[in-house]
C-alpha cells in the first residue's frame, strides 16, 4: 500500500541542545509533552510526544555542528518524497549541504541543508507517514512555520521550486516590509518576512500550539524562560509570545481563537467600570445619589450659583470707592498748568522789558501771560490727564479704562 505524500509539509522538529535532560524537563513543564527514550542510534535522543503523537526529539547539539559554529536551536524537518534528489536541487539552487543524506535505521532517511540566504532546515522522508491531520493543530503541535530572511522573495523562489509551495496571501506590515503566507494545497503552513537588522543571521521559527499563551508564558518564566516578544494577539485572531528556553533556545507559543476570546472577553469587563462615570446611565447615577446622600442629586447646583452671587456683590463695592480716583488727575493738571504759565509769563516779561523799556512791560506782560498760560494751561492739562488717566488704569486692571 502506497504511503501518503510527505512531500513540502513540516513532519518533525528536533532541538539540539546542551541539555538535554534539562530541556526535556522543561518543555515537558511548560507545554505539557511526554518524553520518551526510544532506542537511537545517537544515544541520548529522546521524543517529545503530545496525547495523539510524537512531535519532535530533542538531542545534543553534535560536535560537528559546533565546530560550524552552530548554537543550540530548533531545527524544522519538511517532508521530502525523494531525500537525495532534493539535496541535488538544493545545490542547483544555491544552497547548502550542512549534512549529506544518511539513514537512520527503521526510522527513514535525512539530510541538513541550508537555503540561499543561510537558513538551516532539514529534509525528511520516513518510512511510515501518515495523512495530514484535518482541522486546526492540537495542542502540543507545531501550528505554525516563519522563516526570516534577508530576501524575503527570493527565499520564497527557493522553497517553492523544491516543495511547490504556494503564495496566499501578503500582508502589509508597514515599515517592517511584506509578509508572504505561504502553504500548499490552499493550506496556510507559515510565514516568510524580511530580517530585522537587529538578528545575526536568516533563520527558521516554529510556533507550538497550547491552549493558553499567557498560561504558559507565565508558567515558562516560573521554569527560568524569558519573553522576548509578547504575549500579544495576532490578526489571524490567535495569540502568541516569542520566548527564550532556559538553555537560551528560541521558541514561540501560539492559542487558538477559542482561548483568544476567552481573553477578549476578559478585558472589556475589566475596562468597561472605568469609562461608567464620564457618562453614567440612570441606573449608576440613582445608585450613587442613594449611596452619598443629597450631596450627589441635589447639592450638585448650588455651589456655582452662590459664587456668583458673592463675585457680583464684591464688584459692586469695589466700583463705587474706585471711581473718585479720577479727581487727583485733573488736580495734579491745573496744578502743572499753573506752574508752565508762570515760567512762561516770566520768560516774556523778560523780552517785553528788554525790547519796550520798563514802562510799557507791566501791560504786555500781564496780556502775554494771559495767552500764553490759557495756551500752555490747556496742553499741559491735557498732557497730565493723559499720564494719570494711564497710571490709574495700569493700577485698577483696566477698569479705568472702561468707566
Amino acid at each position: 500500500m502506497a504511503q501518503p505524500s510527505v512531500h513540502g509539509r513540516f513532519i518533525w522538529q528536533e532541538l539540539m541542545t546542551d541539555d538535554t535532560a534539562g530541556a526535556a524537563d522543561f518543555y515537558a513543564k511548560v507545554i505539557g509533552w511526554q518524553v520518551q527514550s526510544p532506542a537511537h542510534p545517537n544515544g541520548d535522543y529522546s521524543v517529545f510526544a503530545n496525547a495523539r503523537h510524537p512531535v519532535g526529539g530533542v538531542m545534543s547539539l553534535p560536535q560537528h555542528a559546533r565546530d560550524a559554529g552552530a548554537r543550540p536551536h530548533w531545527l524544522p524537518y519538511i517532508g521530502a518524497d525523494d531525500v537525495d534528489g532534493t539535496v541535488g536541487r538544493v545545490e542547483k539552487l544555491g544552497g547548502k549541504v550542512l549534512r549529506a543524506a544518511s539513514d537512520v535505521p527503521d526510522v527513514g532517511r535525512y539530510a541538513v541543508l541550508a537555503d540561499p540566504q543561510g537558513a538551516a532546515f532539514g529534509v525528511y522522508h520516513p518510512l511510515q507517514s501518515a495523512a495530514p491531520a484535518a482541522g486546526q493543530p492540537g495542542h502540543g503541535e507545531f501550528a505554525w512555520q516563519e522563516l526570516a530572511t534577508t530576501d524575503f522573495e527570493a527565499a520564497f523562489r527557493f522553497y517553492s521550486e523544491l516543495f511547490g509551495w504556494q503564495s496566499l496571501q501578503r500582508m502589509d506590515m508597514g515599515p517592517a516590509g511584506t509578509y508572504l503566507i505561504f502553504g500548499r494545497n490552499g493550506v496556510r503552513q507559515g510565514g516568510i518576512y524580511k530580517l530585522s537588522a537587529q538578528m545575526p543571521a536568516p533563520y527558521w521559527l516554529s510556533y507550538i500550539s497550547v491552549p493558553d499563551v499567557d498560561a504558559a508564558a507565565g508558567k515558562a518564566r516560573e521554569h527560568a524562560a524569558r519573553v522576548i516578544n509578547g504575549p500579544m494577539d495576532v490578526p489571524d485572531g490567535g495569540r502568541i509570545a516569542q520566548l527564550l528556553d532556559r538553555s537560551g533556545v528560541l521558541f514561540a507559543i501560539h492559542s487558538q481563537t477559542g482561548a483568544t476570546q476567552a481573553h477578549e472577553a476578559a478585558a472589556p469587563k475589566r475596562s468597561a467600570a472605568k469609562p461608567r462615570p464620564a457618562k453614567p446611565s440612570p441606573t449608576p447615577a440613582s445608585s450613587a445619589a442613594a449611596s452619598d446622600g443629597a450631596s450627589v442629586g441635589k447639592a450638585a447646583p448650588r455651589p456655582a450659583g452662590k459664587v456668583a452671587k458673592r463675585a457680583a456683590k464684591k464688584a459692586a463695592k469695589k466700583a463705587p470707592k474706585k471711581a473718585p480716583r479720577k479727581a487727583p488727575a485733573k488736580k495734579q493738571a491745573k496744578r502743572a498748568a499753573k506752574k508752565a504759565a508762570k515760567k512762561v509769563a516770566k520768560k516774556v516779561a523778560r523780552k517785553a522789558a528788554t525790547r519796550r523799556g520798563a514802562r510799557g512791560a507791566g501791560k504786555t506782560v500781564r496780556r502775554a501771560a494771559k495767552r500764553v498760560a490759557k495756551r500752555a494751561g490747556k496742553k499741559a492739562a491735557k498732557k497730565t490727564a493723559k499720564k494719570a488717566g494711564r497710571k490709574a488704569a495700569g493700577k485698577r486692571g483696566g477698569r479705568g479704562r472702561r468707566r
